[in-house]
């Protein structure tokens, strides 16, 4: 059994780990224990002295030494004595704010639960596990059930809140948190993955700070400043030592993560929706549902722990019929031709990405409306027939007949002011009454709040792809929101649209995902700008980032790769010099590092020269090779990009016979030794035979002593290495 109870102690057992709480004599849920599996009630390390000016609740009587303000807690509220960061924050119709919540009982159930009109991990009943336990304020009717689902065989724990209000007066929900983890002991550091549009995800580590720290976004998308994921790590964890402890939230709006290193040099790290525009009016007899947090250990560094957060996702949050297979390899115009295009242009552009190999033709910006720039026509979701004079159901129709399908880019939230559907419903813009909204790219943002929005969007969505032979849909986001605003709530329940915005995108996705099961869905936000768990439920690969610069990109997906799976990463070859940042590599250089990903081209390959076009046709057919290792394959990070001259990473197969080692060496430097690399997740009793040159080596060689880093001439070389295990 993953859930076992013995009294009031709570065991959740995972393959390697032991999550455990307990409640006390006073009904107070206490966290006592999150680490390796220890056989033993870890209460005995929870020894308080008392502290000067931590108070103590009134139950306690004269036990000074009995304060909420020291103690490790399960789901931390404010009011009642505990002054450091809560998960959770009520106002009554006083005005007051107090909420002591008081243990009253619990539910297991095999499988794993499901949240209403929220992404969340799925398993089922053999898979999983669930434990509720119901929280109740010691003086008003509200309660909270403190959702955990286990999943042994991942080593994964997921958490989940849910506030209801049993009394019969209306209270405000100001701070409704996902996960609450007090960590007792130990000095721990954080690592948080920051940014800015074309350079994601870049990992950063410090030790904690006394006071609170935190990691956000008020951008109304997860945002490509900061990323809904958060590590702490011992000092001196590596990527195969040390204990480390990741946090995934299942969110794709306004997100918030906060950590506090307290007086005592304890730990807490609460997450979830961001409180500086959430504000919800729970109502008698509501409940609110918070978003899910995954919750992952290890003991031996951040490679199990990636492993862990890569197997539950691609496994258990993406979902359909392309969360397992293999993806198309596809050529998208953008960089290519931008607005500037036609039926003609674009079947060409086709015409010779099949001669090459390539899958799919992806038609992004500028097919709709009168989209000839980014200054009109978001919204008006109907074709140009200027530039496609017969339509989607020719130019579908001849790419079909190259033996290619076809994908088609949407930007359903956003809208031009020059667009009719402007025109028509300016009431739908998010925007304040009697104030200029902000722009972003010249455009404005739809309420997704409204169900005559979604419904809309459904309609002219539906429409365009069951009008051809449509096979992918791009769907994009470029901008944040600001000018939060909705004329279907009150004055007083604004500060309930951002999180109403992301719950109309979840609801619109999830009709098109099931209206069209067949369509391969990327998530997409000025590139990776949503890249969040909540997405990847949705949509299987998510468009990494804008940049496409080859040397960018290793340490754009360097940082993706802690929590995201390859294959949920999108990632393509583009045009030189690079559109983002003038740097010219080899066609080579730029499909190893796409294929770290989904695997396509961002460029017209008519303008390839003849060895670059061979070149091409060489690494697609090397793609669908090693594409199931690729994304099937346990992910090795075998260097740091932002401290080594290289970047080199690893795929071994689940039976480690197949191993991929790809890479590249950024610079070359005259009389030096070759750097070996050391391989991991290898059999050190197999021999493996390198398809380069045919030598052979030991698993242990590879492992301990390692393989040298090609020969190198010239900056961003690439490398690719393919060992397979002989017999004998």
């Amino acid at each position: 059994m993953a859930v076992r109870v013995e009294g009031q102690t709570f065991y959740l057992e995972t393959k390697n780990t032991l999550y455990q709480m307990k409640a006390d004599h006073y009904g107070v849920l206490k966290h006592l224990w999150y680490g390796v599996k220890t056989g033993q009630d870890m209460e005995y390390l929870l020894d308080y002295p008392d502290v000067g000016f931590s108070g103590n609740i009134y139950d306690a009587d004269r036990d000074r030494a009995y304060s909420q303000d020291t103690m490790p807690l399960e789901y931390a509220t404010e009011g009642v004595g505990d002054f450091r960061i809560p998960a959770v924050g009520v106002r009554y119709e006083n005005g007051a704010s107090a909420l002591d919540l008081r243990y009253e009982g619990y539910r297991i159930e095999d499988g794993k639960y499901a949240i209403p009109g929220l992404p969340a991990v799925y398993a089922e009943e053999y898979e999983a596990q669930t434990l509720e336990i119901t929280l109740k304020d010691v003086v008003s009717d509200i309660r909270v059930v403190l959702k955990y689902g286990v999943l042994p065989d991942f080593d994964v724990i997921t958490r989940s809140a849910v506030i209801v209000n049993d009394g019969s007066q209306t209270v405000m929900v100001n701070k409704a948190h996902s996960l609450c983890l007090d960590i007792p002991y130990g000095k721990w550091e954080w690592i948080h993955f920051h940014g800015r549009h074309l350079k994601e995800r870049t990992p950063e580590r410090r030790p904690l700070l006394h006071g609170v720290q935190q990691s956000s976004s008020k951008r109304g998308i997860s945002s490509h400043h900061q990323n809904p994921t958060v590590l702490l790590c011992k000092e001196g964890c590596t990527e195969t030592s040390g204990t480390c402890i990741g946090a995934a939230l299942m969110y794709s709006g306004c997100f918030q993560t906060q950590i506090e290193y307290d007086q005592l040099n304890q730990t807490r790290l609460v997450m979830g929706i961001n409180t500086h525009m959430f504000c919800w009016e729970l109502k008698p007899g509501e409940r609110f549902y918070t978003p899910e947090a995954i919750l992952s250990m290890s003991s031996t560094g951040f490679e199990t722990l990636s492993h862990q957060f890569h197997r539950v996702i691609r496994e258990h949050v993406c979902r359909g019929k392309y969360k397992l297979i293999e993806r198309p390899v596809l050529i998208n115009n953008w960089e290519a031709t931008y607005f500037d295009f036609n039926e003609e242009k674009l079947v060409e552009i086709a015409r010779g990405a099949a001669e090459l190999g390539v899958d799919m033709l992806v038609m992004d910006d500028g097919w709709f409306g009168q989209r000839d720039n980014d200054d009109a026509g978001l919204g008006d979701w109907y074709v140009n027939r200027d530039k496609l004079p017969g339509g989607l159901e020719s130019l579908v129709a001849k790419v079909n007949d190259l033996g290619m399908d076809f994908g088609i880019w949407f930007e359903p939230e956003m809208i031009s002011e020059n667009s009719d559907l402007y025109r028509a419903h300016p009431e739908w813009v998010v925007r304040i009454p009697g104030r200029k909204p902000v722009r972003g790219r010249y455009q404005l943002v739809l309420d997704m709040s409204r169900p005559d929005v979604r419904d809309y969007l459904f309609d002219v969505m539906s429409r365009i792809l069951n009008c051809a032979n449509i096979r992918y849909v791009k769907w994009d986001f470029n901008r944040s929101v600001s000018d939060w605003y909705s004329e279907l709530l009150p004055s007083g329940r604004q500060k309930e649209m951002p999180h109403r915005f992301v719950l109309g995108l979840y609801d619109l996705l999830e009709r098109l995902t099931q209206a069209f099961p067949d369509v391969l869905f990327e998530g997409c936000c000025g590139g990776g700008g949503r890249f969040d768990a909540g997405v990847l439920y949705y949509c299987p690969q998510i468009w990494c980032s804008d940049d496409t610069d080859a040397f960018e990109r290793t340490q754009i997906q360097y940082g993706t790769s802690f929590f995201y799976p390859i294959s949920t990463i999108g990632s393509h070859v583009s045009a030189v010099p690079n559109h983002q940042t003038g740097r010219t590599t080899s066609v080579k250089a730029r499909g190893v590092t796409a294929m770290a990903g989904t695997f396509g081209y961002e460029l017209d390959l008519n303008k390839l020269l003849p060895e670059e076009k061979a070149e091409v046709k060489k690494q697609i057919g090397l793609f669908k090779e090693y594409g199931p290792l690729i994304h099937n394959g346990k992910y090795y990070r075998l260097s740091n990009p932002f401290e080594d001259q290289y970047a080199v990473w690893e795929y071994v197969s689940s039976d480690a016979k197949k191993v991929l080692v790809q890479g590249m060496i950024f610079r070359t430097e005259p009389n030096m030794l070759r750097y070996p690399i050391y391989l991991r997740g290898l059999d050190p009793e197999k021999k493996y035979r390198l398809r380069e040159d045919g030598i052979i080596y030991s698993g242990n060689a590879l492992m301990n002593g390692g393989i040298l880093i090609p020969k190198a001439w010239g900056d961003y070389v690439p490398v690719e290495m393919y060992l397979e295990a002989i017999d004998g």
